[in-house]
């Protein structure tokens, strides 16, 4: 999952969103570089699936809807009485929806914002203290959306640039409890959260067509950057957006003539 080992014995992680998708690689990759690593999820089947084959005593499963404002508290204190410490945090849940905006309905953004907003703050007010104790860091899975704007995403974009924001002010707050606050902005991504929008190799040639590195991208590409972000390596870097899309943001937008 990942070249480089990083040191992550004796870490434990909470990663939300970890059965599938990013998360699901982001959750392998922490357990393979010897973290105890706790999952978030509303499907236990798909938490187990993610940890099947990694040792029992370095994982912990919590099937749980984190959109509820409860919620973050008791997984924060059950990760604690599991393994008595919480070294990092990745909040990798959310959800898509697009469409025309005039004909997006208010449960729609209800939903979205619920996931991709809400669930991040109560989140970030229920781990920062145990980070805190443990100086520790929190890496959030933004977007290149956080950034810019897309055709039809104005709900999932403005979540996006939400969480960005948080992560930029929130570092500042916590800097000097020595505790990092990062994240990682992907570009369209292969995953479960976007496979109905592929349904044939054709629909992908627009998104290739857009990457510098001629691919789209995989959860596994973005879990070394978490690590990282996560590691002593990084140790001097708070505040960040670390863009990980293989080159889509590089462009002007203008069309790539072969």
């Amino acid at each position: 999952m990942t070249e480089n080992h990083y040191q992550f014995e004796n870490k434990v992680v909470l990663i939300t969103g970890g059965g599938s998708g990013i998360g699901r690689a982001i959750t392998q990759a922490f357990l393979q570089n010897g973290a105890s690593v706790a999952i978030v999820g509303r499907r236990l089947s798909a938490l187990q699936e993610t940890l099947a084959g990694y040792p029992a005593e370095k994982t912990l499963a919590i099937a749980e809807d984190i959109s509820k404002p409860e919620s973050a508290h008791e997984i924060v204190e059950e990760i604690l009485e599991h393994f008595h410490r919480l070294d990092v945090v990745v909040s990798d849940a959310a959800v898509f929806k697009g469409g025309d905006f005039d004909k997006v309905s208010v449960a729609d953004w209800e939903t979205l914002r619920s996931i991709n907003v809400d669930a991040f703050f109560y989140l970030a007010q229920a781990a920062l203290p145990a980070l805190k104790a443990s100086k520790g860091n929190f890496v959030a899975i933004s977007s290149v959306s956080g950034s810019f704007g897309d055709w039809k995403q104005a709900i999932y974009n403005a979540s996006k640039h939400a969480i960005n924001g948080f992560v930029r002010s929130l570092a500042l707050d916590w800097g000097a409890f020595g505790v990092r606050i990062n994240a990682v902005a992907p570009a369209f991504t292969l995953s479960d959260m976007t496979k109905n929008a592929i349904q044939n190799p054709a629909q992908l040639v627009p998104y290739n067509n857009r990457v510098a590195l001629g691919r789209v991208e995989k959860p596994a590409d973005v879990a070394p950057a978490v690590l990282f972000l996560a590691s002593a390596d990084a140790a001097y870097i708070t505040g960040t957006i670390l863009t990980v899309d293989g080159g889509t943001s590089a462009s002007t937008g203008q069309p790539h003539l072969a």
